[in-house]
């Protein structure tokens, strides 16, 4: 297939561009590379795909030096006659939108960004699909969309209805406009609500990144609700396992659909909404015990109340995913982590 990888540049999207395209797939990728964080490694995660940063400039269509098959674009979700001209001129089997601007606690300071990247980003995204007879989109959610639901592990049947931070809200706005256009236009959609994702070429801003660094450089982490926070983390080779299977695999309608009943995560369109994670929540102060055992030194903690936005406990149930792709991970923490610790010295040290 030729597929469209948005946020190729990012930490996700880098990793499905590459197993994409060791698939033999075309991908094109793009990434408007803002500096929510550090560039330098956005670059480098494009360098890793055979992107050069002294080749790339706005609207350049770059060859990759490594992939026959791959070609990069500087562009903005958010440009709307860039995006058009992309999907005219490309022609596109699949989709696979992974560009937003991310980050729950940078909502509190930048609401309008999230607007900007994941609303009107993701309509033009729709309209491309849309006007170029592009029937197989995926695209990212976010286990935040669950807000204040404290009900575990979470599950797609689950009411969303209650975000609590813009970001999340944004991310229920993609699976509601993604719904309209299936049910309009019969695009195959399926949202994918990411739970903690971590491993080599991560966010800087993440937790893994953000302890990793502290604890080499001698800083005390914030960890925040006094430590009493646990979190689904998902090593990246699972995730992109399960996100390959959904485009291979694209939405079905569901023919039980009950309207006096209505499933959330379905439809009598072609449109379904899965979770994927580990679907094992560890304890933050576990996660840091293996950093610290991996980095072989320990951390220096300050311990501070909950955060704005941030949610005490997140815990996937896949058995959706499981059941329709066949979606099955397999990387413990321990063998995760180890692998994480393996690369940040080989990229930092």
């Amino acid at each position: 297939m030729k597929i469209l990888v948005t946020g190729t540049a990012g930490f996700i999207g880098y990793h499905l561009a590459k197993r994409l395209l060791e698939e033999g797939h075309e991908v094109v990728g793009i990434d408007n590379i803002n500096d929510y964080y550090d560039v330098n490694l956005k670059y480098g995660r494009l360098r890793e795909l055979g992107i050069e940063e002294r080749d790339v400039s706005a609207g350049k269509r770059v060859k990759s030096r490594r992939y026959d098959g791959h070609a990069f674009y500087l562009m903005d979700l958010a440009d709307t006659p860039a995006i058009e001209r992309l999907f005219k001129e490309e022609k596109f089997d699949a989709v696979c939108n992974l560009a937003a601007q991310a980050g729950v606690r940078y909502s509190l300071e930048n609401p309008m960004a999230y607007i900007r990247s994941n609303v009107t980003g993701f309509a033009n995204i729709l309209e491309g699909c849309r006007n170029h007879e592009v029937e197989n989109l995926c695209y990212a959610s976010s286990s935040s969309v669950y807000g204040l639901n404290k009900s575990m592990p979470f599950r797609v049947s689950d009411s969303v209805d209650h975000p609590v931070s813009l970001y999340a809200a944004t991310k229920k706005g993609n699976e509601l406009m993604a719904h309209t256009y299936s049910h309009l236009y019969g695009i195959r959609t399926t949202g994918l609500r990411f739970f903690t994702v971590y491993g080599p070429w991560g966010r800087p801003d993440m937790a893994p990144m953000l302890f990793a660094d502290a604890i080499l450089n001698d800083r005390p982490i914030n960890v925040f609700n006094y430590g009493k926070m646990q979190r689904d983390f998902t090593y990246i080779d699972d995730i992109v396992e399960g996100v390959v299977k959904v485009i291979e695999n694209p939405a079905k309608a569901n023919e039980d659909f009950d309207f006096m009943h209505p499933d959330p995560a379905s439809s009598p369109a072609p449109y379904r909404v899965y979770n994927i994670g580990n679907g094992k929540p560890v304890k933050l102060m576990d996660f840091i015990l293996t950093l610290e055992k991996h980095l072989g030194k320990k951390a220096q903690m300050n311990m501070m109340p909950m955060q704005p936005g941030d949610v005490e406990a997140t815990w996937a149930d896949t058995s959706a995913l499981e059941r329709d792709v066949g979606y099955s991970p397999s990387t413990d923490l321990d063998r995760g982590i180890e692998k994480f610790i393996e690369w940040y010295r080989s990229y930092y040290l």
